[in-house]
């Protein structure tokens, strides 16, 4: 599984593809505190960025690939 959840986080494995979106989407809307831990992310579709975006999901650990973790940061941190 891509993406692990729990109460407080969603941890992110390896590729999170579009088919998570919607889980993830209702996992941002029931757990409106919950932070995401991308450390072991090693790819964001994009649909699952827009519900990171859109939720303003805390981060609680960037990807450790460094280009990943640039592009998402980008997206990812209030200005």
């Amino acid at each position: 599984m891509p993406i692990i959840y729990t109460d407080e986080l969603a941890r992110f494995d390896g590729i999170a593809s579009v088919e998570e979106a919607e889980l993830l989407l209702e996992w941002v809307q029931t757990h409106p505190h919950g932070a995401a831990d991308l450390a072991a992310c090693t790819h964001l579709h994009a649909a699952d960025l827009q519900v990171l975006m859109a939720g303003a999901v805390r981060i609680a650990a960037w990807p450790t690939d460094d280009t990943l973790r640039s592009w998402l940061g980008c997206a990812l941190t209030p200005t």
